[in-house]
């Protein structure tokens, strides 16, 4: 069966990028949100064991996302996906959950490095 999967981002182009990263032998149903309110619903629709989310986005940010899954004891291996790599934000999203944090653009390898360092591929 395959994983179900959700990246989140704002830029349609940020999310295509990270999809052609991801490895091509993994077996996933991916599934997208422009925003994170999107990611909650898709989220409560059962379409992500694993979340690449960005941190900054209209309507609900990243932040704002990780807050509700953890208010709401929601469950999903949350990656962040972001090109702000302050010290600051990277220890904020880890404090509310998140497994790992990648910086913008990602590169296949690193993907893969995160992917197998949590026994998700």
């Amino acid at each position: 069966m395959s994983l179900p999967i959700l990246v989140v981002d704002d830029s349609a182009m940020a999310r295509k990028m990270l999809i052609k990263s991801l490895p091509p032998e993994w077996d996933v149903e991916i599934s997208q949100a422009g925003n994170g309110k999107e990611a909650m619903e898709a989220y409560r629709a059962g379409k992500a064991a694993v979340m690449f989310l960005d941190l900054t986005m209209p309507e609900m940010d990243g932040f704002q996302v990780l807050e509700a899954l953890r208010q709401e004891d929601l469950n999903s291996m949350v990656i962040v996906v972001s090109a702000d790599i302050q010290p600051v934000a990277q220890e904020r999203a880890m404090a509310m959950g998140a497994i790992a944090f990648v910086k913008k653009p990602v590169s296949p390898d690193m993907l893969n490095s995160v992917l197998k360092q949590y026994g998700v591929i």
